[in-house]
């Protein structure tokens, strides 16, 4: 028999990972991957299917300090296999964070997984019968811990942010018009004022409005058998009142420039309106959210951070998206 017919048929292919290392020996807190597209499907408000590619981070613990390393074709292969064939449920990311711990059990007891991407869905117009397509970044992070596991949802949603303070500078400089021009004769018909006030002099001055965006980072109650994303704006949404628009007629301009004008906010009002509606649903047990008003007055952003004050909870932190204490 020749060597390479040995070869052929005793030899196995080295496995690196199992084999000592020599060097500093340490515990290492995750061992992974990120970066990783993967085709995902879920179901939007209107229990639609859809497609979405996701960018994926992968990672297990490292409790063994003699270990020289893990399985990463562990992780992708699971990922492979599960979640790009499944609906995105919190069930199949247990499932996926669980098989990621026990594909390593003896070297890792921790699991970490994250999906990150951008859901699509048609929102309906203010007053017009037209739906348009909004899109809304999120994440969803799923923890294992010990055998415990922990599902976070983060997303973002735009709204319009009128300031107050501008507002009543505008309706100041208004009445002052209003008197000039009509404060002479002391009386005015009905006509000649409401013709007036259609006029730029009759408007002098409007409030200035900006884009702002709400970040909102929820922890899910164990007995969610769906991912709430469309529920969670839709809470948002309502609780600020004045959401940005994809299709717009003239009619929905109309009643944009309405809202804004009826809810007035400053970004600690916005802040506390979504900390009472959040507050109010039982199936977040933790929130943590984060207001930006992309001011038009000043180059620099105006922000209001608040918890739902969970002992143990979300940190009052102001990084964008802080993990638990």
């Amino acid at each position: 028999m020749s060597a390479s017919d040995g070869c052929d048929t005793v030899c196995a292919m080295p496995d690196i990972a199992n084999e000592p290392h020599s060097g500093p020996n340490a515990r290492l807190n995750w061992v992974g991957m990120s970066g990783i597209e993967v085709p995902v499907f879920m179901l939007n408000g209107h229990q639609e299917k859809i497609q979405m590619v996701s960018k994926v981070q992968a990672y297990v613990n490292l409790t063994d300090p003699k270990s020289k390393g893990i399985h990463m074709s562990r992780l992708y292969l699971t990922l492979d296999q599960k979640l790009g064939m499944n609906v995105l449920a919190p069930a199949l990311l247990n499932d996926i964070v669980t098989d990621f711990a026990i594909s390593h059990e003896g070297i890792s007891d921790n699991a970490y997984l994250e999906c990150q991407l951008t859901f699509f869905e048609r929102r309906s117009s203010l007053i017009s019968d037209n739906t348009g397509w909004k899109s809304y970044p999120f994440q969803i992070i799923t923890t294992y811990r010990q055998g415990k596991i922990t599902n976070e949802l983060s997303l973002e949603v735009p709204y319009s942010s009128t300031c107050p303070c501008s507002a009543a500078l505008a309706r100041q400089l208004i009445q002052k018009g209003f008197s000039e021009q009509f404060g002479k004769t002391g009386t005015a018909d009905l006509a000649t004022v409401y013709d007036w006030l259609g006029t730029t002099e009759g408007i002098s001055a409007t409030p200035h409005s900006q884009r702002s965006v709400a970040q909102v980072r929820v922890k899910l109650d164990e007995r969610l058998t769906e991912l709430p994303i469309s529920r969670i704006i839709d809470e948002v949404e309502d609780a600020l009142q004045t959401p940005v628009q994809a299709a717009v007629k003239r009619e929905d301009e109309q009643e944009f420039a309405r809202l804004n004008a009826a809810n007035l906010m400053f970004c600690e009002d916005a802040a506390r309106r979504l900390q009472a509606k959040l507050a109010q649903d039982n199936t977040l047990t933790d929130f943590w959210i984060r207001v930006n008003h992309m001011e038009s007055l000043h180059p620099h952003d105006a922000v209001a951070i608040v918890t739902k004050g969970v002992k143990g909870g979300y940190r009052d932190d102001p990084r964008e998206f802080p993990h638990s204490a």
